[in-house]
């Protein structure tokens, strides 16, 4: 990827869809010593609402800090990717953000409605692999942490982890971590084989 990155994260509220941005700016800033911005959005329904993160990272300083060329888009709700992605609609301001190699993760048990989008679509059960994995839905945020870094390689491994790490409530640090891994996993799967059926995974 270039030396500018920009995320995107989107969920309801609940979901820690922003709070997975801010511990990947984290990461960039207080371990890999980069240049990192995170800006939430929250509707007027904060619980239940559609909320996004967009997250700027690079090597060099922030000049301009607003996205206008989103490299990754994580959805965890319906709701969210109508709203910030739109799937192929050019009239969604979000959507227009989107550069024409984007990658975009979305839980395939929660966002069923594509819109036919013209960006790669990674579909995989993220809350239910969490379920399933970790017996709890909490640390599905952490889990595609280990996605999107994993693919992206917008901060180093090393760095996502002492991130989750520090942030991780006193007592969760290992399943936190075994989070992590799982998103690690997957995402070296994807990476070697481009395609991947979400439900055998």
């Amino acid at each position: 990827m270039s030396n500018r990155v920009e995320l995107r994260f989107s969920g309801v509220g609940g979901q820690g869809a922003i709070l997975a941005g801010a511990i990947l700016a984290e990461a960039a800033v207080y371990f890999d010593g980069k240049y990192a911005l995170q800006s939430p959005t929250y509707t007027a329904q904060v619980r239940g609402g559609a909320t996004k993160v967009d997250v700027i990272i690079s090597s060099d300083p922030i000049i301009f800090p607003q996205t206008s060329e989103i490299n990754f888009y994580l959805a965890f709700a319906q709701r969210a990717y109508d709203r910030f992605y739109g799937g192929n609609n050019p009239g969604n301001r979000f959507f227009r953000d989107m550069t024409e190699d984007a990658i975009v993760l979305v839980d395939s048990d929660l966002v069923t409605n594509f819109n036919d989008p013209p960006h790669r679509v990674i579909k995989l059960p993220i809350l239910q692999l969490a379920l399933k994995e970790l017996g709890r839905t909490v640390f599905s945020n952490v889990l595609a942490l280990g996605i999107v870094t994993g693919i992206t390689k917008v901060v180093s491994d090393e760095a996502i982890v002492n991130a989750v790490k520090r942030r991780a409530p006193r007592g969760t640090e290992e399943m936190n971590l075994k989070a992590l891994n799982i998103g690690f996993n997957f995402a070296k799967k994807y990476m070697e084989q481009k395609s991947i059926d979400p439900v055998t995974v």
